[in-house]
């Protein structure tokens, strides 16, 4: 087996699962071919070159050049190399039949300090695109995915007000300059990551650990995203906006209320946090009975431009929390045993998928058409013999997109989903270790493998094609 089996107890068992699962039943959505398959990526974690044409420094590169704070010493100074392999990427991608493809611009690669273009780092991006679209493959651009400019941090960062201006400003220039190649802008990637570990926790960039900071720098965060959208409509009316939100399943412990009550704030903190002022224009008041005294300073009129209309909102998910009441007003995790579990250690349960797709559905009455932007898991997949057989990817897969049919089916609009990820990648606070693609990265060589899941969805994705032209 070329997976983790010391990660879950029931690995072997899924990869004895049939050799081409995906051929779900004829009655599934995921046969419609208005429904997007594509893979996703983000700028850090596969371009490199971080000093080359004008690219200045992300905080990215500031939290991984400082000891202990990135497994091994990692860092994303070269990563997948797709500054440079960027055209052979796309061959990849279009190879494997991938209808779209989700990827981030790195801000500080487009715009000087001084908030001029860079000519360079856009004709990246210009090129991309317009290579995309010669392959006839759908275009979705995330402008934040968590790569700020560095300079802007010695400001303040997503602490300072003025930073959502300024993102403003970059979504106006990006916009512009990409004027007609993009089908979907996407403001901001999973907002509660770049503000609960980036400002809370200090897990990620740019390491802060202050429970007040993480609301502030979620408020204009979210700001940031109310101001850039109006400029994504003026400038590229054509186009799809929207943003993407990382949700997580909450689960009790037992039956009890408390447990019952904790699960319900799991699920405040880590979605309605988020989804409330988006699609409610307010604050959930829950988050500040677990979290007291943090409430973020919100001027007049900010939730009213927060919660401006969506034309779509990304959802990424990757697993569940079991939970039990502290004994006050909040809850600890209850990791269970004998269950699936990935290389990063989370439980593998796409029931959580379709129940926050359904949940919401009946929560946010102007909920908009979703996509699910990530999706996906960390094995460790290594070559053997040419070929890469990562069987529990290709099961985990499976479900998580029978669970998104099955939320179709309950009503809720779900018009695509992109497996996390295309390639092997910067994995973050876990640099190289943890491999969430579908195509293997040998990082000496940057030699690219598909996997066996590959393999199988663009199998699948020609099936689609040959049914619809039938």
């Amino acid at each position: 087996m070329t997976y983790d089996t010391a990660a879950s107890p029931h690995s072997a068992a899924q990869a004895t699962l049939d050799d081409d699962p995906f051929t779900p039943p004829q009655d599934s959505s995921l046969w419609r071919r208005d429904f997007l398959l594509g893979a996703a990526t983000a700028s850090y974690q596969i371009e490199g070159a971080v000093h080359e044409d004008g690219r200045l420094a992300s905080i990215w590169d500031t939290f991984s050049a400082t000891p202990g704070k990135v497994l091994a010493g990692d860092t994303g100074a070269v990563a997948c190399d797709h500054y440079h392999r960027w055209a052979s990427d796309l061959d990849l991608l279009a190879s494997l039949n991938f209808e779209a493809y989700r990827f981030s611009i790195a801000w500080p690669r487009v715009m000087d300090a001084a908030g001029r273009p860079n000519a360079k780092g856009i004709a990246f991006y210009r090129n991309l695109l317009e290579r995309l679209k010669e392959k006839g493959i759908r275009t979705f651009a995330t402008l934040y995915h968590w790569d700020l400019p560095q300079h802007l941090e010695d400001r303040g960062g997503w602490l300072n007000r003025d930073t959502a201006y300024r993102f403003a400003d970059y979504a106006d220039l990006m916009s512009r300059e990409l004027h007609g190649l993009v089908d979907g802008w996407m403001t901001l990637n999973e907002p509660w990551c770049s503000a609960y570990l980036g400002y809370g926790n200090g897990h990620h960039a740019p390491g802060l650990a202050n429970g007040r900071y993480a609301t502030q720098a979620m408020h204009h965060l979210l700001l940031a995203h109310g101001l850039a959208i109006p400029v994504l409509r003026a400038n590229d009316p054509g186009s799809a906006k929207g943003i993407v939100a990382n949700v997580g399943r909450g689960t009790p412990d037992s039956s009890s209320a408390a447990d019952v009550r904790a699960a319900h704030l799991f699920e405040v903190q880590h979605n309605a946090w988020i989804l409330d002022p988006l699609l409610k224009g307010e604050y959930p008041q829950d988050l500040f009975e677990l979290w007291p005294g943090t409430e973020p300073l919100v001027l007049e009129g900010d939730l009213r431009t927060i919660a401006a209309p969506l034309d779509f909102l990304g959802i990424n998910y990757y697993f569940r929390t079991n939970v039990k009441s502290d004994g006050g007003h909040g809850f600890v995790e209850v990791p269970l045993e004998g269950v699936e579990r990935t290389q990063m250690g989370w439980e593998v349960y796409p029931d959580g998928l379709r129940d926050l797709l359904i949940g919401f559905h009946r929560e946010y009455p102007d909920l908009p058409p979703l996509y699910i932007t990530e999706n996906g898991m960390a094995s460790n997949d290594r070559v053997i013999d040419g070929e890469v057989d990562d069987r529990q990817r290709i099961a985990f897969l499976k479900r998580h997109l029978a669970a998104v049919d099955a939320a179709i089916k309950a009503g809720v609009d779900v018009r695509g989903y992109f497996v996390w990820s295309l390639l092997d990648n910067f994995e973050w606070a876990f640099g190289y270790e943890r491999r969430f693609g579908v195509v293997h990265v040998d990082y000496d060589t940057q030699r690219r493998t598909p996997k066996r899941s590959a393999e199988r969805l663009a199998r699948f994705i020609a099936s689609r094609r040959e049914r619809g032209a039938a």
